[in-house]
């Protein structure tokens, strides 16, 4: 997986913080939910919009930092 197509920054959106391409969901705020336990299925609930490459994303990034 190519995370770079799923996660973008920009300056204006989020105060330039690492989002989820085309929405105004935090990087930081999906590696949370997942670092407290909440699984994919949830955070796909609470976030509809999200697809599981898009949580599959910033774990990719996570790993290559």
């Amino acid at each position: 997986m190519n995370w770079r197509e799923r996660i973008s920054v920009d300056p204006n959106i989020c105060h330039g913080k690492a989002c989820i391409k085309g929405t105004r969901i935090m990087v930081s705020v999906i590696l949370d939910n997942l670092a407290a336990g909440i699984s994919i299925d949830d955070i796909l609930s609470n976030y509809p919009s999200l697809s599981v490459l898009d949580i599959q994303a910033p774990i990719a990034s996570a790993n290559k930092h």
